[in-house]
């Protein structure tokens, strides 16, 4: 019996056609070049703005589709399961970045950055971490403060998704008080911005195609303008208002790589002998096989529930976190279980397996660690 996903619909499959080909053809013979120079080529960008794939959720008045997230859900799946190398750029972009735009900003704002956004010419990054702040928020150090009729911002970011690339930067800093009360979120268009330096592409385990990056403030200008909200101190409760759809995000793309790992894997143990049979003739294999399956489809049916409740704007914080620490979970012990039945070749980096083993154990991490995750879980209790 073959599993459809709650959310398709025709128009989708006839996108996702299309989409499934321009992946394979014209992105995925680049993914070697790209891990190597640690960042997608700006051409991808374009093209996957040409063919719908960015900001897909956001009304055509502003350059998108006027789709719902399932069209979100389904070019993650499409780009993880083909070429991974962009899934984490996109996700950040098109389900995160735009999304404050389109939510807090002003019709202006909307109107100037996100059809940029949606044809590939602007890249989106938001500059939440800082060096001693990951998870806990409210200790934003970084400032911008009204002088004269504009914004001064000073500080640094790390760990910034599409630093590199970024032509507007959502910045999470303080505008007041300290706590949440006193966090506003702050747009930087990058170009041109004086103080505004891009350091290090920093050098991680995994994730090699994904620029993620350094980001310093040295009494950047902003006009007022370019804050989000129709007021300061609004950032806290905008950002945990954007938490499920970034945590479903995440929980969509370990999905993808978990089937795909499988799916991998079964190829490889059909075709790879060991004493005289294939080893998928071993009970061992068959049976870590079915039970790696069996969390895949455990994992699709509950993420897919989970988009469905987000398209009729009813997924809540814990329900989003369940999906993100559960299915990030499944999917590192599902790319360390198929890795293993490689055997020695599952060490070999040329082996998609052992890049996604590499590339998945940052889910657990970012998007809001695990362990929170299971904190917001736990209050609801």
């Amino acid at each position: 019996m073959e599993y459809r996903s709650c959310w398709m619909t025709e128009e989708l499959d006839v996108f996702r056609h299309q989409f499934r080909k321009y992946l394979a053809k014209d992105l995925a013979p680049h993914a070697e070049k790209w891990r190597e120079q640690k960042m997608v080529d700006r051409f991808a960008w374009r093209g996957l703005g040409e063919m719908g794939a960015l900001l897909p959720s956001v009304p055509e008045a502003y350059g998108g589709l006027g789709a719902t997230f399932a069209y979100d859900a389904a070019v993650l799946e499409d780009i993880e399961s083909t070429v991974p190398e962009v899934t984490t750029g996109v996700s950040v972009h098109s389900a995160i970045v735009a999304h404050y735009i389109l939510n807090y900003g002003s019709e202006e704002q909307k109107k100037l950055w996100l059809p940029k956004m949606a044809s590939g010419e602007m890249v989106g990054a938001i500059a939440m971490t800082e060096p001693g702040t990951g998870s806990d928020l409210q200790s934003v150090k970084t400032t911008a403060k009204k002088q004269g009729n504009s914004y001064v911002i000073n500080g640094q970011k790390t760990f910034i998704t599409n630093g590199q690339a970024a032509d507007l930067v959502v910045v999470v800093a303080r505008t007041g008080e300290a706590g949440a009360k006193g966090l506003s979120l702050i747009v930087v268009e990058t170009g041109g911005a004086d103080g505004y330096r891009r350091g290090r592409n920093l050098d991680k385990i995994g994730l090699h195609a994904s620029d993620t990056s350094e980001l310093f403030f040295d009494n950047v200008v902003v006009p007022p303008e370019n804050l989000l909200g129709n007021e300061e101190g609004q950032g806290f409760v905008q950002l945990m208002q954007q938490l499920p759809q970034e945590r479903l995000a995440l929980a969509v793309g370990a999905v993808a790589s978990m089937e795909r790992a499988v799916k991998l894997t079964v190829d490889y143990t059909k075709e790879r002998t060991a004493f005289g049979k294939p080893l998928m003739d071993f009970q061992n294999t068959a049976f870590k096989l079915a039970e790696r399956k069996t969390e895949a489809m455990i994992a699709r049916v509950f993420v897919d529930w989970c988009v469905e409740r987000l398209v009729a704007k009813d997924l809540d914080t814990v329900t989003a976190s369940m999906a993100k620490y559960w299915c990030s979970e499944k999917q590192v012990q599902t790319a360390d279980e198929c890795l293993q039945l490689f055997g020695g070749y599952g060490y070999m980096q040329e082996y998609p397996i052992s890049r996604m083993f590499i590339d998945s154990r940052i889910q657990k991490i970012y998007g809001g660690t695990n362990e929170i995750m299971k904190l917001l879980i736990a209050r609801s209790l």
